[in-house]
Parts: structure tokens; C-alpha cells; sequence
């Protein structure tokens, strides 16, 4: 599984992102939970979601930027 494209992100509307930036903060605790709980099986899903999360807060953070410059 490759990881995912910031291109996907940037099409996202607001209220999308938003609610992916929730989701994908759920699922890395989640995640933590099974961790925690020896019950993950895939280790790699941590890469792969802490990515994603960067993904989104980066797009969230240069919308923010652009409408305080504008």
C-alpha cells in the first residue's frame, strides 16, 4: 500500500477536511489503543496515518495562511 498523495488532500472542501483531520486523529488513537492492548497486527498502518494527519493539518495550516494574506 502506498502512502497517500497530498494532491488528494488539496481537493478537499472544508468541512471535508475537517472531518478527515477527526477521523484520521480517532484512528491513530485507535491504533495506540491496539498497540497498547497487543492486538495491532499491521505496524506499518502508524506510517501510513501519522502521514495522512501531516497531510492534512499542512493543507489546513496553507488555507489558513492564505486567507490571512488576502
Amino acid at each position: 500500500m502506498s502512502l497517500p498523495k497530498v494532491s488528494e488532500v488539496r481537493n478537499l472542501s472544508e468541512e471535508e477536511l475537517d472531518e478527515q483531520i477527526v477521523a484520521t486523529k480517532r484512528l491513530l488513537f485507535d491504533l495506540r489503543f491496539q498497540k497498547g492492548t497487543r492486538r495491532l497486527e499491521k505496524s506499518h498502518q502508524f506510517k501510513h496515518t501519522r502521514h495522512r494527519l501531516a497531510q492534512l493539518m499542512t493543507v489546513e495550516r496553507e488555507r489558513q495562511l492564505q486567507k490571512s494574506s488576502s
